[in-house]
Formats: structure tokens, sequence, C-alpha cells
């Protein structure tokens, strides 16, 4: 098991700090990060708090799994290692060209 958390279903009001004053009551917090939206810049609903051991990755889990923060109840788990993903391409479908069809004569 790892020390890295996730934790999901934030209210977009809750900061780094906020994060990290919860959970050092688990224990010491290595780091903080709340993703944001690269578009936008505002907060995505989720980040990832790093605990300093695994005893204290575990009982921030217990603790806090399910808690309310600022209105929304907390998912607290296991960080999973990203997954990778295809690369290159921008995504979005084929356009193709303009439609044809219908008649457009006229006198």
């Amino acid at each position: 098991m790892g020390t890295k958390l996730f934790v999901g279903n934030l209210s977009f009001e809750v900061t780094e700090n906020d994060l990290q004053d919860l959970f050092e009551q688990a224990g010491p917090v290595s780091s903080v990060n709340i993703m944001q939206d690269r578009a936008t810049g505002r907060p995505r609903g989720f980040g990832f708090v790093e605990m300093a051991t695994e005893e204290d990755t575990n009982k921030a889990i217990s603790m806090f799994n399910g808690k309310d923060l600022k209105g929304r109840a907390l998912t607290v788990n296991e960080a999973r290692p990203r997954e990778e993903r295809p690369g290159g391409g921008s995504g979005g479908g084929h356009r193709g060209g303009r439609g044809g069809g219908g008649y457009r004569g006229g006198r």
C-alpha cells in the first residue's frame, strides 16, 4: 500500500490548506494537490493528499471517507497509478465535408 490518497467529491470552495488542516488530524501530511481544469483554472472537484506513513494513510481513510467537508461527503481511498492513455490526436470525431443533397437551382 502507498501513502497517496485520492480525495473526491470536493466542494469547489475547498482549498489545499483546508485539506492539509483536515488530514493532519490523522498524521503528518507530505503534500496536497487539488486538480484544476486546464482551460478555466477552476477546481475539478478532486485532489490528492500524500501522508507521511502507510499507518497514517489507513487512519486518514477510516477517519475521512464519508466525512462532510463544506457540505459534501468526501470520498477518500488509496490513489491508484494513473492509467496510460493513448497519445496523439486532439480527440473529437471526423467531420468530413459539408453535406450535399438538396436542390439549389432556381430562376
